[in-house]
């Protein structure tokens, strides 16, 4: 027995609500549970409850056994003086304020259906399988799984906005900023996103807005900050690009990073980060006001259409600087357009509809209409049901694994409180 699993039962009221007393024979009636209070102090706060008739409002307090109270030292906590009720499992004492007056205890052990706690003890138990309920998450019904994915979705939505919305702040709301930022992150995909966040911050945007006009001079900026024109090549391009850095780097008072590498080990070659950048750079030239145009966008092809561009001339028989390869056009794939989509242009469509305080329906179309993610935990997921079709499921899956299975966060799932409720 947790304490999880009593928050849950006390929350939903998954308990006999008639004929509840207290250990000292107080009858009690419960008008409101409270509303969860996940910082310190009380469990619950704002609970109304009808002790012998006499109403009160306060804060409600949760442990497995009374005794808790005293193991963690509330009886001295003035936090808790204002307890109305003690919630517990098991009634092991009595427990009293710091002026000595008794907290009332529900005991909720002889009111809960047996079942829900064999649900609850079954989860549990399989905690160290992949996701604790692997052996069950068949039986769950498409309409309780689509219902807790999209709320999912929304929710890592929420949590993608957060560190948007710092940016925002400190840019006083300067969305093409903060858009240029999301983008060079999502272009760095999963092996450099971190190495490409660094190279877009290690400048101010407003020097490659002034030189929006000029791919050579952005791809000097970005060659040049991320050190891949340190090396010595025999080639006009790559001198022109050299020259063009340097005057950058004075007139604009350049920093370039230290101990920085871009990764190409293990990549494709069309995925190399000279490949991405210079996408990068041709999607900035041809898009002069890029933030407008991708949030005017209302579909998921016209959000491709904009994304989806080719690298300049030099690239088409390069990969990288020093070596040749065979001609060929190096545009962005649909398949990266989409990642782009998922990863930086609908977060950023959420910040901005958020802000100007428009619904968010648009987003939730799009997403469903890009095909879904495939990647170790959405396989995982289809293995134990074929549930991801589109990018709203792998998205909504990644922040179930991550958010809920890896921390054993069942009683607060959709699909935890379907097979807790199964039966019960």
């Amino acid at each position: 027995m947790q304490e999880d699993f009593l928050h849950y039962v006390w929350l939903h009221k998954k308990f006999a609500l008639e004929s509840l007393y207290t250990t000292q024979n107080q009858s009690i009636v419960i008008k409101s549970v409270g509303q969860p209070n996940y910082n310190s102090g009380p469990d619950f706060f704002n609970a109304q409850i009808y002790i012998e008739d006499q109403l009160w409002v306060g804060t409600v307090e949760i442990h497995v056994q009374s005794s808790d109270w005293y193991v963690h030292h509330h009886e001295i906590d003035p936090a808790y003086d204002n307890v109305i009720l003690h919630v517990v499992w098991t009634h092991t004492t009595e427990v009293f304020r710091a002026d000595n007056s008794v907290v009332p205890t529900l005991v909720l052990e002889s009111f809960v259906h047996p079942q829900l706690l064999k649900n609850y003890t079954a989860l549990k138990k399989n905690k160290n399988q992949w996701i604790p309920c692997a052996s069950q998450f068949s039986i769950v019904s498409d309409f309780e799984i689509s219902n807790w994915l999209e709320r999912l979705y929304l929710e890592r939505l929420e949590h993608k906005f957060k560190p948007i919305q710092i940016q925002l702040l400190k840019t006083n709301q300067d969305w093409e900023a903060v858009m240029f930022w999301q983008l060079v992150r999502a272009f760095g995909a999963k092996v450099n996103a971190e190495e490409f966040w660094q190279l877009a911050k290690s400048f101010p945007f407003s020097v490659f807005r002034k030189i929006q006009n000029n791919p050579l001079y952005m791809e000097a900026l970005l060659f040049g900050q991320s050190g891949l024109l340190d090396d010595d090549v025999e080639d006009p391009y790559f001198r022109d690009l050299v020259i063009s850095y340097q005057f950058l780097k004075q007139k604009y008072k350049l920093i370039k990073l230290e101990l920085f590498s871009l990764k190409f080990f293990r990549l494709r070659p069309p995925n190399f980060p000279t490949i991405r950048l210079s996408q990068l750079v041709q999607l900035y030239h041809k898009n002069t006001h890029l933030f407008s145009k991708l949030m005017q966008a209302n579909t998921h092809n016209k959000l491709q259409q904009i994304l989806i561009c080719e690298t300049s001339d030099f690239w088409r028989s390069h990969y990288t600087f020093k070596n040749t390869s065979i001609e060929k056009t190096k545009r962005i794939s649909q398949s990266f357009a989409d990642l782009l989509i998922i990863n930086a242009v609908l977060p950023m469509m959420y910040a901005y509809r958020l802000f100007k305080a428009l619904d968010q329906d648009i987003i939730i179309s799009i997403i469903k209409t890009i095909p879904s993610e495939k990647n170790n935990i959405v396989n995982a997921f289809n293995r134990l049901k074929p549930i991801a079709k589109t990018a709203l499921d792998s998205q909504a899956l990644i922040q179930l694994k991550n958010n809920y299975c890896t921390q054993v966060k069942c009683v607060q799932c959709g699909i935890g409180s379907a097979l807790l409720n199964r039966n019960a």
